[in-house]
């Protein structure tokens, strides 16, 4: 069901990465005349067009986009500050579209457009200042298998190469004594606008081979010469990201390039595993094999004719 009464409504499109959620999301926009909000952690960077998969120059023809390299590398873009720019654009937005299509793999930037972060404890300077320096000293490894044993949960769903979010998380169960996953309260803030959530489907090894090919034409669009550029700002968390890890790795020695590209397969196809665990918990989500979009259609229209 559409999660308020609104002529204001908000189509999620939701999936793993490879699924085709940029090809879907556009023939949603063209098909009702609507702008398209990106909910992707990383594509609203700027000089990570091709690691990121960004819509290309033509699909960004086809459609308003908004969040796609929209912030410079240093700008760190949190949940929380997603939530309040992304909730001010739509509020814009509506005033001349009946709907907007939102679309993205990031669990947590899906959750803060629809729903809201949670509220969790202030930071402790000092334990903050201890985990930085535990990550500095032994790396991301041990503090996520730290995580694994407080909050076995989450660390089933995290993104274990995202260091601001294990270490967030481990900082929340050190400072509470209690799991992270259980703090994040589930309560779902109404939105001024109807939302329908709907997810793309398909059978995993399908995934996996798509997966697979779109590594192998990223390499072959550029992605190593990209990396290159971007190697001087490796430290910011926006390049804490695969893809752009392994070939850190390449440049560093600790890998071969054909390693490297196999590493940014293995990687990726993990990442698509945690995003499915994490939208299959999501009831609200209503799947759609890719060749189904008419019934997409009408089931759009059902949930906003009973709103």
């Amino acid at each position: 069901m559409a999660t308020t009464t609104s002529d204001r409504q908000l189509v999620v499109v939701v999936g793993p990465t490879a699924s085709g959620k940029t090809d879907l999301s556009l023939r949603l926009a063209e098909h009702y005349g609507a702008p398209i909000v990106s909910a992707d952690s990383r594509q609203c960077y700027r000089g990570m067009a091709i690691g990121t998969a960004q819509p290309s120059v033509e699909e960004l023809q086809r459609a308003d986009h908004y969040f796609i390299a929209s912030h410079e590398l240093d700008d760190d873009l949190s949940c929380g500050r997603y939530e309040v720019q992304a909730l001010g654009l739509l509020e814009r937005l509506f005033t001349d579209h009946r709907r907007v299509i939102a679309v993205g793999g990031s669990g947590l930037y899906v959750k803060a457009l629809c729903e809201g972060m949670d509220e969790l404890p202030q930071a402790d300077p000092a334990l903050r200042r201890r985990l930085s320096e535990r990550l500095s000293e032994e790396g991301l490894e041990p503090l996520a298998a730290e995580l694994a044993r407080l909050d076995p949960d989450y660390y089933a769903v995290v993104d274990r190469r995202n260091p601001a979010r294990v270490v967030r998380a481990l900082e929340v169960c050190l400072q509470t004594g209690l799991p992270y996953s259980r703090q994040r309260s589930g309560v779902r803030r109404v939105r001024p606008f109807g939302i329908v959530k709907t997810g793309i489907e398909m059978d995993r090894e399908v995934l996996y081979a798509r997966i697979d090919r779109r590594v192998d034409r990223m390499m072959a669009e550029g992605l190593e010469a990209e990396a290159r550029w971007l190697y001087p700002y490796r430290h910011l968390n926006a390049l804490r990201t695969v893809g752009y890890a392994e070939l850190f790795d390449y440049f560093d020695g600790r890998l071969t390039l054909p390693e490297a590209v196999e590493a940014i397969k293995r990687n990726t196809r993990r990442y698509a595993k945690r995003q499915l665990t994490w939208f299959r918990r999501d009831p609200s989500v209503r799947w759609f094999r890719p060749d189904q979009f008419d019934d997409l259609i009408a089931h759009i229209d059902a949930e906003f004719a009973e709103s």
